[in-house]
């Protein structure tokens, strides 16, 4: 099993750490994205789109982060992970769906913006990752982590860029609960974490 990923890459970051979670054997291939890496056309064969990270399963191709969480917990049989009672998989997939949605365009643009010098406004994306941290922070008020009392795949979509949130000038220390869980996840076994850049509040 191959992960084609960038270090700095949140996305990238989901998959390996759930890979490393897991426990299972695999290959990480690094995509030199500032080389153009992943617009060449041997990598746009794996992924049209031009963007990482890649799961390659022994020539099951599968692309997108969330996708890669879903089809690894599937894979594995992991209903810990990824539950199969109606309510709890769609809260899960309403958790992906925040990743996909105010995480990306909050917590994640914010950090696009200090790393790779995207060109968002600054204002707008900071103030949509505090709104998304604060219902996150009440989603945490009774429970160790977003379902619950375990882990489930929705907490790793989240994870990587609240936890680097700081390197886009996204301040997380009015939020305990927040704070709380990502060390819960930081504690778990097979832990491996988002490389940090030196930048924003992090700097």
């Amino acid at each position: 099993m191959k992960l084609y990923h960038h270090p700095l890459s949140g996305h990238s970051h989901r998959a390996h750490l759930f890979l490393s979670l897991l426990g299972v054997p695999y290959e990480l291939i690094e995509v030199d994205m500032a080389a153009g890496a992943h617009k060449s056309p041997d990598f746009l064969k794996l992924n049209p789109f031009g963007q990482v990270p890649v799961l390659d399963d022994n020539g099951v191709v599968i692309t997108d982060s969330s996708a890669i969480l879903v089809y690894l917990a599937r894979k594995y049989g992991r209903t810990d992970w990824l539950p199969e009672e109606a309510l709890a998989a769609a809260r899960v997939q309403k958790w992906l769906s925040v990743a996909a949605g105010e995480i990306a365009y909050g917590p994640c643009a914010a950090r696009l913006v200090t790393v790779f010098g995207a060109d968002f406004r600054v204002e707008e994306v900071i103030a949509r990752a505090h709104r998304i941290l604060a219902l996150v922070e009440a989603e945490l008020e009774d429970r160790h982590f977003l379902l619950g009392n375990n882990p489930v795949v929705a907490d790793i979509a989240l994870y990587s860029y609240i936890a680097n949130a700081p390197e886009g000038n996204v301040d997380i220390s009015a939020y305990p609960n927040v704070r709380a869980w990502l060390a819960r996840i930081e504690a778990l076994p097979g832990f491996v974490g988002f490389r940090k850049t030196k930048i924003g509040l992090a700097a």
